[in-house]
């Protein structure tokens, strides 16, 4: 059985810009399209509305075949240590994503793909997202068709956005990508903008592309509806 890998990007903003941007082209050269995780606002006061440089950039790689995915609004705990979508009841959480709606839809990067802040959502939030709009969840250990109630398993192997990046979690990365790709499997690989800045992360990420491709996976994006070979893959 031929497996898949999926690599998505968080934290892009102007300031990450052009290192998202180096990473892409990496990517590219693999013919590996990227799932971009974007938010409508993001720490020091960061707005996307605000932000030409990105918006254009997003734009240009989606018409290029990378995703857009929706990852929160404003990605703010809501509670101690808890992720934006962790913990928040049904009313909340649709407040949330029809004003991250609304932002997408202004800058031209509605999307009806999401992925929770840490990857982590509440019963409440997935019981409101397919009447928000939304098709598809990516949660940490599957990925959820919501419009047909049918999921796929795989874990979320990350760095940053809420996973460390020590050296023993950089050799898990690589060992579990390739385990996975032997193996048929989906695997799903997640990286931060601000680890890409940093040359170990950045490696372990280029290295567990490569030996996912080296066992024969098929490079993809969290897209809707599911591809026929990703639902195979569970």
């Amino acid at each position: 059985m031929t497996g898949q890998v999926i690599v998505s990007v968080s934290g892009i903003r102007e300031e990450t810009a052009q290192v998202v941007a180096d990473f892409a082209a990496e990517m590219d050269r693999r013919s590996v399209p990227l799932s971009l995780l974007v938010a409508p606002r993001l720490e020091d006061k960061y707005r996307l509305v605000s932000d030409a440089v990105t918006q254009d950039w997003l734009r240009d790689r989606r018409d290029r075949g990378d995703a857009i995915v929706l990852h929160g609004y404003d990605q703010a705990a809501t509670k101690y240590r808890r992720a934006e979508f962790a913990v928040l009841p049904e009313h909340e959480a649709r407040l949330r994503l029809i004003a991250a709606d609304r932002v997408l839809e202004e800058v031209g990067l509605r999307t009806r793909l999401f992925a929770p802040p840490r990857w982590v959502a509440s019963p409440g939030a997935v019981a409101v997202l397919p009447n928000a709009g939304f098709r598809l969840l990516a949660g940490m250990t599957a990925v959820r068709d919501l419009a047909h109630d049918t999921a796929v398993r795989s874990h979320v192997i990350g760095l940053g956005d809420g996973f460390r990046a020590e050296p023993w979690r950089c050799r898990a990365m690589v060992l579990s990508a390739s385990r996975g790709a032997r193996r048929g499997r989906l695997v799903r690989l997640a990286v931060s903008a601000k680890q890409l800045g940093k040359t170990g992360p950045r490696q372990t990420v280029l290295d567990a592309v490569d030996l996912a491709l080296h066992h024969g996976a098929a490079a993809t994006v969290y897209r809707w509806p599911m591809q026929a070979a990703v639902r195979e893959v569970a």
